[in-house]
C-alpha cells in the first residue's frame, strides 16, 4: 500500500475538496482522508503508479502551488529527524548576515548561493567566506541571533510534535556553533553538531576550526546517531536545502527537499517547494489535531 499526499502552504490553505478528489480520481481511487483542513490529505493507493506518471501529476500540482509526496504507508513515521539549519530551519544563511556587518555581503551571498547549489567546492567556499570576517567584533554574533534570525514557519511545531511522540533531533549544519547551539536550544533539539569560528581576543580570526563539518559529516552524523540509537537510516527524516545535504538526504528513510537549490530538488523524491516546516508532519501521517504547539517559541 503506498500514500499519496498533497500539501498546500497553511498560509494559503489553498487545497480545495474538490482538487484532492480529483487527484484521487487520476490515481484511480475515490477516497481522500484529511490531515488538516484545506491544507494536507492523504489519498491511499494500492501500488506506485509509473514515475511518469506520478511526475506529470506532480507537476500539474506544483501550478496550483500544491506539494505531492508519494511513499510507502510502511514506516512513514519516523524516529529521528536530522535537520539542516541554514534556510531551512531558520530563513536566514549565516555567515551571510555577519558579512553585512563587514561590508561584504553581497559577494558572500553570491559565494554562498553558488556553494549551495554545489557550484564550488564547500570546504573552499567557506575557507574563503570566513576569512573576510577576520577582525569582526565576537559579540556581534549575539546581535545578528537576537536582531535577525528568524525560525523557519512551522519548525517549532514540527520539533514539538516529534519530541513528544519519542522521535531524536539533531541539528546538523554546515554553519558555526555559535549559532546551532543557540537555535537548537530554542527549539528542543537534543543535539547540534557544525563548524567552529576561531576567536582570539573578542575577534573573529578568520579561521574555521579543521576538519570542516560539510557533506560527508551530515552523513556521519546519521550513521552515528542511528548506531548510537540502535535504529537504521530507515528511522529517519532528514531535511536540508543544499549540495552538502544531498548525502543525508538519499540515505535517510525520507530525505526532505525543503525549497531546495534546483540540484538539490533533482535529486530528491520528496519535493517540499511550497509547505512550510509542518509539512514534514503531513508526510509522516500526522494529522493538525496531533501537533503539539510549543508556547515559548516565536517563529517570527
Amino acid at each position: 500500500m503506498y500514500v499519496v499526499t498533497l500539501i498546500a502552504n497553511p498560509e494559503r490553505a489553498n487545497l480545495t475538496p474538490v482538487l484532492a478528489a480529483q487527484t484521487a480520481t487520476k490515481l484511480g481511487v475515490q477516497d481522500v482522508s484529511w490531515l488538516c483542513e484545506s491544507t494536507a490529505c492523504d489519498i491511499f493507493i494500492p501500488s506506485a503508479r509509473h514515475p511518469v506518471e506520478i511526475e506529470l501529476l506532480w507537476e500539474d500540482l506544483q501550478k496550483q502551488e500544491i506539494d505531492l509526496v508519494v511513499q510507502p504507508v510502511n514506516g512513514r513515521r519516523k524516529k529521528i529527524l536530522l535537520a539542516d539549519m541554514d534556510s531551512t530551519m531558520i530563513q536566514q544563511e549565516c555567515i551571510d548576515e555577519l558579512a553585512i556587518e563587514v561590508g561584504v555581503g553581497a559577494h558572500v551571498a553570491g559565494i554562498t548561493a553558488r556553494a549551495m547549489n554545489g557550484e564550488l567546492d564547500f570546504d573552499e567556499a567557506l575557507i574563503e567566506r570566513v576569512g573576510l570576517m577576520k577582525g569582526l567584533d565576537s559579540a556581534v554574533i549575539q546581535t545578528v541571533l537576537d536582531t535577525r534570525i528568524d525560525l523557519m514557519p512551522g519548525g517549532a511545531k514540527l520539533l514539538a510534535t516529534m519530541k513528544a511522540n519519542g522521535a531524536y533531533a539533531a541539528l546538523v549544519s554546515g554553519g558555526f556553533t555559535d549559532f546551532t547551539q543557540a537555535i537548537a536550544v530554542k527549539l528542543g533539539f537534543d543535539e547540534n553538531r557544525a563548524n567552529t569560528l576561531l576567536h582570539k581576543d573578542g575577534s573573529l580570526t578568520g579561521k574555521v576550526k579543521m576538519p570542516i563539518l560539510g557533506r560527508e559529516a551530515k552523513v556521519d552524523a546519521l550513521n552515528q546517531i542511528t548506531t548510537k540509537l540502535g535504529l537504521s537510516a530507515d528511522d529517519v527524516i532528514a531535511v536540508g536545502d543544499g549540495a552538502n545535504d544531498l548525502g543525508m538526504l538519499a540515505l535517510a528513510g525520507c530525505g526532505v527537499a525543503l525549497h531546495a537549490k534546483p540540484v538539490v530538488a533533482a535529486q530528491c523524491d520528496v519535493r517540499l517547494n511550497f509547505a512550510d516546516l509542518t509539512g514534514l508532519l503531513y508526510v509522516q501521517g500526522y494529522k493538525q489535531s496531533d501537533f503539539v504547539f510549543p508556547k515559548t517559541v516565536s517563529e517570527s
